[in-house]
């Protein structure tokens, strides 16, 4: 290829891949499968090494690359990022409204425009002619850290600003969040791989924020939503709404949840509406943010030292509250992990009274320097384990105890060990009754074996009374005995005891995932798998065979081989194959009658729940998702079918019933 052709072809992938990057980070509505957008890639990555010349700043291939910095360096705002004066209820809020029309000496209603308070990291995006220049985070409002390299890492946001009227210059203010389902995936990967977990998703996006190598930025799947401008040459807009539409006309993300509020009631009602929807987000809010709709008014209204006079954060109730430490525990968990937990004078933080909270490991027990009888402040998000945040020495009375890890398991008397390089102090007993109760929750839990009927309380009974003594016991539990568990009926018994045969024909994935080997989480037991083909290869594979395959690196490879290489393990594993656990199943995606095919179902459906017919998707090698998008190949259409089925016929979809789906897997 002439280098001019190459100059052409490089020009149409940029174009081509930065648009369907918008469609599906920003617009959620993809156009091409991943793997045409994956080859795409490649194609441009392939031209740029061939002629590095044709290297552009915005272009999609240069967004992680940049080696690792030494230390950030200030970035400073050219109009200063305030912060927001807050309201905590009713009456503060009117006196926010009130406020405002005294300073615009009006009676007039003031229209207001609502939105949800991300809790995140606030951040400044600087674009010169359409081009990003860089990114800062807010720091003290003047001056913040220049982290343009992670932040180009972002996929939500643009290289390059698109639309019919690019501004010469306009900085962007926003609000960089990392999603639940994210958060959930990092935090299970940090557990595996025995690294403090992140107490919730803002903390978790901060210190994505901050990394100095750019490439484990990249990996942490963090979001932006854009709410306000800084500095702005040559965009004029009359309202903030206004302004909203124009940043997303340039291609740039705005929080689909921003209304128009006449009045303050209207923003009461708005603040309700979103405190019942705060859990069924995809991401963390802590509030809401009101601001006067109209510009000549919020030039009017101005600002105070530290903030502006035209907006107010209308706060949730408190995720964090003070309490004090009654005494320091521990608990053990499926792999042997003794974690000191502290038992606290309860309080109530977002709602929920609170008595436990966690202190993850002896490391952190000493960075913190927590004591019993400490003061502390708490924190609490979402479904997270409440955390202690901090002591506050101020209101120590030289009373408070060291805490010391006990020498001797607090279950089963082993000695506690701590292996060289691990946080994390050890029970190395595997016939511990704590951990045996843990492997077997993890073990039935709905991502694993999915055995509906099998909690906890019940699971801590039948190990309790001796009734099972590792996971194969499971499968010889019959109706008699479970109905004598407490809060166990014959019927729920009858339905306990066909999950736990049902599970038995789960697949191989599920399976090894599911033995709870340390390190292997879902993603990689699908590796071993797919690379591997069957059970007998994946448990006689050599440490250099399963390093060998991509996405598992030498501390997951000894580890199978470890686990395999038990004598306790393989014995295990034998009864599991009696009493009838299938090993030969692969439902990874690649054998199965539905292998490589998305399915979406919506509405009633008359013979099972939807949940348990996306189990079938998986069951026979498919893919079953909640939302709707190009990618889907079938829309299984139930009774009362609402708003996804209709999108699914714009989409121009195959759309199928109930008996057409039961027909492909011959049910």
């Amino acid at each position: 290829m002439t280098f001019d052709a190459a100059q052409i072809q490089a020009a149409e992938l940029r174009e081509y891949l930065t648009y369907h990057n918008h469609r599906y980070y920003v617009l959620d509505d993809p156009e091409i499968s991943d793997a045409q957008y994956d080859r795409a890639m490649r194609q441009l990555l392939d031209l740029e090494q061939e002629y590095p010349q044709l290297k552009t700043p915005d272009s999609p291939t240069q967004r992680v690359g940049a080696p690792p910095l030494a230390a950030f360096v200030s970035a400073s705002h050219e109009m200063p990022m305030l912060s927001l004066d807050n309201a905590f209820d009713d009456l503060e809020l009117a006196e926010f409204d009130a406020r405002v029309k005294r300073f615009l000496d009006t009676t007039a209603t003031i229209e207001y425009v609502a939105e949800p308070k991300l809790d995140g990291l606030a951040v400044e995006l600087v674009f010169v002619d359409g081009r990003l220049q860089m990114g800062s985070t807010r720091g003290d409002g003047v001056n913040g850290e220049n982290i343009t390299q992670n932040i180009k890492t972002i996929r939500a946001i643009p290289l390059q600003l698109s639309g019919a009227h690019i501004p010469p210059r306009v900085d962007v203010r926003g609000e960089v969040i990392m999603r639940r389902d994210a958060f959930a995936a990092l935090n299970a990967q940090r557990e595996i791989n025995d690294e403090p977990l992140f107490a919730n998703p803002r903390n978790a996006a901060a210190g994505s924020l901050r990394q100095l190598d750019s490439t484990i930025t990249a990996s942490r799947r963090l979001d932006m939503y854009c709410y306000g401008i800084g500095r702005v040459d040559g965009i004029d807009a009359k309202t903030h709404w206004e302004l909203l539409g124009k940043l997303k006309q340039l291609g740039l993300k705005i929080n689909p949840l921003i209304e128009i509020c006449p009045g303050p009631a209207a923003v009461r009602d708005y603040f309700q509406r979103m405190g019942q929807r705060r859990e069924q987000l995809p991401y963390e809010i802590d509030g809401i943010v009101v601001k006067v709709n109209r510009m000549d008014w919020q030039q009017q209204l101005g600002q105070k030292s530290r903030s502006p006079r035209w907006a107010i954060a209308c706060k949730f109730p408190a995720q964090q509250e003070v309490t004090q430490i009654e005494a320091i525990d521990v608990q053990v968990g499926r792999t042997g992990a003794i974690t000191p937990v502290a038992k606290m004078t309860p309080v109530q933080v977002g709602g929920v009274q609170v008595s436990r909270a966690t202190l993850h490991n002896i490391d952190e027990i000493t960075r913190k320097d927590v004591r019993v009888g400490d003061w502390v402040v708490i924190q609490r998000a979402g479904d997270v384990i409440p955390e202690v945040v901090k002591v506050i020495e101020s209101r120590r009375n030289g009373r408070e105890t060291p805490f010391e890890m006990p020498a001797l398991c607090p279950v089963c008397d082993a000695a506690i060990v701590r292996f060289e390089g691990e946080s994390a102090h050890r029970c190395p007993n595997l016939s511990c009754p704590a951990q045996l109760k843990e492997r077997i929750k993890h073990f039935a839990t709905k991502r694993a074996m999915d055995i509906d009927g099998l909690g906890g309380k019940i699971i801590n009974q039948l190990v309790d009374k001796k009734l099972i003594h590792d996971v194969a016991d499971l499968f010889l539990l019959d109706v008699e005995t479970l109905a004598g568990m407490d809060r166990m009926a014959q019927k729920s018994a009858r339905n306990t005891v066909t999950a736990i045969q049902e599970s038995k024909l789960r697949g191989l994935a599920r399976l090894i995932f599911a033995l709870g080997i340390r390190f292997i989480g879902e993603h990689t037991a699908r590796l071993l798998v797919e690379a591997l083909g069957c059970f007998e290869n994946i448990r006689n594979a050599s440490f250099e065979e399963l390093s060998a395959i991509d996405g598992v690196g030498p501390q997951m490879a000894e580890s199978v081989r470890r686990f395999f290489e038990s004598p306790q393990n393989q014995a295990l594993l034998s009864r599991m194959q009696s009493v009838g656990v299938r090993f030969d199943i692969d439902t990874s995606g690649d054998g199965g009658v539905l292998a490589g095919q998305i399915f979406l179902f919506t509405g009633t459906l008359q013979t099972m729940p939807r949940s348990e017919a996306q189990k079938q998707v998986e069951a026979f090698g498919g893919r079953a998702v909640n939302s709707i998008s190009r990618k889907v190949d079938w829309v299984v259409v139930g009774a009362d079918a609402g708003s996804k089925a209709e999108k699914a016929r714009q989409l121009d979809l195959k759309i199928i019933t109930e008996a057409d789906f039961f027909k492909m897997i011959k049910k």
